[in-house]
């Protein structure tokens, strides 16, 4: 394309006189503009809402767990031990003990998990944060930490000593049972302390020491059944599932957080698409108007169109011309939407406009992320949109 032909182009399409389509101009620029701010907040909020949705699961969950392949529980040795602690990417790691046990209380029952764990376990777990009342587990006690949602089933206060809980576990073994007194191991514990998380998360774990769980199940000093472990930032998590697994001759299961929430991560994962969907569906709504415009800017400059097609341009470059401008615009478009996007999140961040309750702010995240997402979005779906209406430009148009 020569110099003086480009002028010409710029001169013919640089302004339209034709009111109706400067109207659809600006409503399809305003929809694209919308669609845009509406999409990115979207995504943020859902990306807030999904990050404190994991937030409860975060603090109890372990960034990677070990439980046995074969049964309920396996050895450590200290050699074993040693190994693990020369790994570099793990800052701390806990043994723990879980099972399904029978709780009494002033005459309530309830079966949920003991969770035997070490000294250790705090550097893990962000659960002490969650205390509600009393303390955190003393090593070599008697002591428990109990659920906000256990606690309120019994009706049980702290350092209660008229009304003892106690723990019953099925005793090991193999024949029928002869005498039902003597086919649990029971053992009276001390709630010391009581967290609270979640609705479910505080109905499932009562925490106890290491050393009571092993007594109750009858376990060995070095049998547990499982290793809660912290990584280090930026450590190779694959590298060390792999040191882990040699050490262990490959007879125990590793997860990592996502895995031990599998069917939530799915969950989230899921709701996220469907809100990505159903705002490109209306973005796609208002692109029509684009091509609409568009369309109707080809048929209005049918005669310049013609001109320059005699004076030797290309079909596909006359196309260029629409689709370039179609798509500019959605560029344009996209920028303002994410700019007022952008900021409409970080307001909410920062002064906590809109509120759940009186003392939770609506979650919001700003990430790039979703920044590249809505705009990649806009861009490919206003390219494709031009190059519908950029289409209709025919040498049996302009005949």
């Amino acid at each position: 394309m020569n110099f003086p032909l480009y002028i010409a182009k710029r001169y013919i399409f640089s302004n339209s006189k034709n009111n109706a389509i400067n109207i659809i101009n600006r409503i399809a620029s305003m929809g694209i503009i919308v669609g845009a701010m509406a999409l990115f907040v979207v995504l943020s909020v859902f990306s807030g809402l999904k990050d404190f949705s994991l937030s409860f699961s975060n603090n109890i969950d372990p960034e990677l767990k070990i439980s046995s392949t074969l049964g309920k529980s396996f050895y450590i040795s200290p050699n074993q031990e040693n190994q693990i602690k020369e790994i570099k990417g793990i800052a701390s790691y806990s043994k723990i003990i879980e099972e399904r046990v029978l709780f009494i209380f002033n005459g309530k029952q309830e079966v949920t998990y003991l969770k035997g764990v070490d000294s250790a376990f705090s550097k893990v777990n962000a659960i002490k944060k969650n205390l509600y009342n009393g303390e955190w587990l003393k090593p070599n006690t008697y002591d428990v930490v109990v659920g906000y949602g256990i606690a309120d089933k019994f009706s049980m206060g702290l350092l209660d000593y008229n009304n003892s809980l106690e723990v019953l576990v099925p005793k090991p073994g193999k024949g029928a049972i002869e005498n039902p007194a003597e086919a649990f191991n029971k053992v009276v514990v001390t709630p010391v302390g009581i967290y609270a998380i979640s609705e479910d998360y505080d109905s499932k774990y009562v925490f106890a020491d290491l050393g009571l769980a092993q007594e109750l199940l009858e376990y060995k000093p070095n049998q547990i059944s499982g290793i809660e472990i912290k990584e280090k930032k930026g450590a190779d998590e694959n590298a060390i599932i792999n040191r882990l697994q040699t050490i262990f001759n490959n007879k125990i299961t590793i997860k990592n957080r996502a895995q031990l929430n599998q069917s939530l991560y799915k969950m989230l994962n899921t709701e996220n698409l469907a809100v990505y969907l159903i705002f490109t569906l209306v973005i796609i709504i208002a692109l029509f108007n684009l091509i609409g415009a568009l369309i109707m800017m080809i048929l209005d400059k049918k005669g310049n169109l013609k001109t320059l097609l005699n004076l030797g341009t290309e079909i596909k470059d006359l196309r260029k011309i629409f689709l370039l401008q179609g798509t500019l615009l959605s560029v344009i478009g996209g920028i303002i939407g994410l700019t007022l996007g952008i900021a409409i999140v970080l307001l909410q961040q920062h002064f906590e406009l809109v509120m759940i309750t009186p003392t939770l702010a609506y979650p919001v995240v700003f990430s790039i992320e979703n920044v590249l997402i809505v705009f990649s979005t806009i861009v490919t779906l206003g390219f494709i949109a031009s190059l519908i209406a950029s289409s209709r430009v025919s040498k049996k148009l302009l005949d």
